[in-house]
């Protein structure tokens, strides 16, 4: 793996947004050396409302929406991402290294300049109803969440839902925005068919660990709420404790599933934290910013789980590490999960019920032959 450009101006944390920083991204072509005079830090620091970044959406007509997946450690071969960038702005996120395909930053880019895929329900009907189409379930949200604040005004990720619902296919939905709530009725549908299933991930139960390292994202205690609502209306629901990270939330496990289980959870899950390309300098930057005390015993148990390494691309490792420490996570979270009752694995969803027949819009049946003398 090559190395990532380190050229950014740090920038002091920003209320609400997990980076300030424009980490430069891998694809750039042109190599700049960025100065920092101490004027913006200073404004930004003074807190100069007229400085706060602000969230900017561009809707996109995408040239697809399914994604295939062949990745052996990932147990989906669909998903769908109805945007493209997340405004939770959580600093650990995976995803963000996937901006630089828009040539934009995945530091504060990422989190404050968002495409919103419009066309995205007429895709998916276009892509299910092709002859091609294999029935198996589907992702949603595994590089944005589905449900972050902007789902609000554009709801792309309802329609989504609705071809979903109308013709009886399978989905998954991974999110820790509790805007989820506002489509329990296409939820409560398909689960009672046995098509769909929800995982909300929980990374904290400290409200204050939690708006610095994922800002806009649900609180801990509204997540829960939230898995509590939904479990209420009979949709299976699982917690994600990821990413566990290293002396920062690792401590939690225990407390995490208890939690879950308490709110009605009926399953549990967890990754490591992982930090390929671009998350890592922005990580390293935010434990500077937010937990010097700890920022070098973070980095180095982290390299400890990855084979000395900051991460390590391998299947059969990247999401949960490797080494005695890897191992005690796995039995931690295994043990707290058979304490409370919860499964450690994922639903099997109904593939037999689907039917593209029922996309097929009118305007696209064959039409009766007019007789020549009508």
């Amino acid at each position: 793996m090559s190395a990532v450009p380190d050229c950014r101006v740090e920038a002091a944390p920003v209320k609400g947004r997990g980076t300030a920083t424009q980490v430069i991204h891998r694809f750039v072509r042109q190599s700049r050396e960025a100065v920092d005079d101490g004027w913006m830090r200073a404004e930004v620091e003074a807190g100069d409302e007229g400085l706060a970044p602000v969230t900017q959406v561009t809707p996109e007509q995408a040239r697809s929406i399914l994604s295939r997946n062949d990745s052996p450690d990932i147990p989906f071969t669909w998903s769908i991402n109805p945007y493209r960038g997340c405004e939770h702005g959580c600093i650990y996120c995976y995803a963000r290294p996937t901006h630089s395909y828009l040539n934009l930053s995945p530091g504060l880019d990422f989190e404050t300049q968002l495409v919103a895929k419009v066309n995205a329900a007429a895709l998916l009907e276009e892509a299910l109803c092709k002859p091609s189409h294999v029935c198996s379930p589907i992702n949603i949200g595994s590089a944005t969440d589905p449900y972050q604040p902007i789902e609000r005004e554009w709801g792309i990720t309802r329609s989504v839902l609705s071809v979903l619902e109308r013709c009886q296919h399978p989905y998954t939905v991974i999110t820790k925005g509790s805007g989820i709530e506002r489509d329990l009725d296409l939820l409560a549908e398909s689960a009672a068919r046995g098509q769909a299933c929800v995982t909300i991930s929980l990374t904290t139960l400290d409200g204050r660990l939690a708006r610095t390292l994922e800002p806009r994202a649900a609180a801990p205690f509204r997540r829960l709420e939230t898995v509590r609502r939904l479990a209420q209306a009979g949709i299976p629901v699982g917690v994600n404790v990821a990413p566990i990270i290293p002396f920062l939330n690792e401590p939690e496990i225990e407390h995490l599933i208890a939690a879950a289980a308490e709110a009605g959870a009926r399953s549990v899950h967890y990754t490591v934290v992982r930090l390929p390309w671009e998350v890592r300098p922005l990580f390293e930057e935010w434990l500077q910013h937010h937990v010097p005390d700890r920022a070098e015993r973070i980095l180095a148990r982290i390299r400890e789980l990855r084979g000395g390494q900051t991460y390590d691309a391998d299947f059969r490792l990247r999401m949960k590490g490797e080494g005695v420490w890897a191992q005690l996570i796995q039995q931690r979270v295994r043990k707290a999960a058979a304490r409370h009752g919860l499964d450690t694995t994922l639903p099997l969803l109904d593939v037999c019920s689907f039917r593209a027949s029922a996309l097929r819009r009118t305007s696209d049946a064959p039409q009766p032959q007019l007789s020549l003398f009508d």
